[in-house]
Formats: structure tokens, sequence, C-alpha cells
């Protein structure tokens, strides 16, 4: 969806653990008064706990009933808030074999996800700088500075990570995700 006039621009990224992702999603969407039109859906409107909810979104690409209801609830267009992610968008998981996040990097990313400069986001504040430099951006040392001492921003409350996960989910999330977990070398909580 670049452009064409952008389409020679670097594309830099950041990603994040998945078992971190589905515990800071499923916290965030759970705290909302009005949560997006995805967790309604695979949360059943909040009844099911996280392990439930998120076995759920893991198997999106391979339950067809499921998908048809999440494509419906979700916009027939960008809205350009919240998840920004309309119907069409979504669709293509169907039988991808993809987890949700690694579905969402592949649609942000692009098929060849090795053109692009996408790093950890643990380690934002450190590589931010070098891969704007890679490209040719002057850093100024306010903004590296800022970036050494900035108090975290929109982090949602949840608890230890690993106290979210059994066994059976944990292996779910290393198959689904495995682009992800095995690109940017990540460990289980």
């Amino acid at each position: 969806m670049i452009p064409s006039s952008h389409a020679g621009l670097p594309i830099l990224g950041f990603v994040r653990n998945p078992w971190s992702y589905y515990v800071s999603w499923y916290a965030f969407q759970r705290s909302r008064p009005q949560p997006n039109a995805l967790f309604q859906t695979l949360s059943k409107n909040g009844a099911l706990n996280f392990a439930q909810t998120i076995e759920q979104m893991l198997k999106l690409d391979e339950d067809e009933v499921l998908l048809d209801h999440v494509l419906q609830a979700l916009p027939n267009q960008y809205t350009g808030h919240g998840l920004n992610l309309p119907n069409f968008a979504l669709a293509p998981i169907r039988g991808s074999g993809l987890g949700f996040f690694s579905y969402l990097f592949r649609y942000m990313f692009g098929m060849s996800v090795h053109d692009v400069n996408v790093q950890k986001s643990e380690e934002l504040r450190g590589q931010l700088p070098l891969m704007l430099s890679s490209v040719g951006s002057v850093v100024a040392a306010q903004a590296v500075d800022y970036l050494k001492t900035a108090q975290p921003t929109n982090v949602s409350e949840h608890g230890d990570i690993a106290s979210y996960y059994d066994k059976s989910l944990l292996e779910l999330v290393r198959r689904k995700d495995a682009l992800i977990i095995e690109r940017f070398a990540y460990g289980g909580p």
C-alpha cells in the first residue's frame, strides 16, 4: 500500500515478543469501557478468560466460522484509529497457518520481511537512533537522551507474562507465531 512515490524509501519497524503482545492486548482491551470488535468477538463479549480468548485468536486461520464472525464485526474500510484493520485486510489469514500477531507482522511489513529493518521493541531505545542513522537521518543528541530517560508510555497493566500461560497455550503461540519467534530469537515467558 506504499504509494509509488515512496516505494524506494527505507522501511523501519519494531516488533514485540508474541507472548507479551497477547497479554498486553488482552489486558488493554479488558480494561476498556468499550473493547474493540475483535476482542468482543473473540472473548464472547468478555465471557472468555485470557487463555480461551487467545486460543481463539491464534486459531483464526483454521476456524472458518469464528473468522467469518470476526470479519463481520470488523469495519469494511480503514478507520484511522484503534486496531485499524478492516475485514478485507484480515480475510487472508484464512488457511495461512499463522497466528494473529505473525499475520499482522506480515501484513504490516509484507511477504518479503527480510527487505525491511525491523528490530525488537524491547531494544527500541538503543536501536532507533542506529536505524535512523543507517538511512541517513541525523539524530540529535537531545533525541538520544530522551530515548534513554523517558518514562514508558502506552503501558497496559497486567501481571507477570508467564502467569498467563499454561504449557498448551505456550506451545500454541510457539507454533503459530514461529515466524516472529524464530526470526527474532524470542524465548517464551
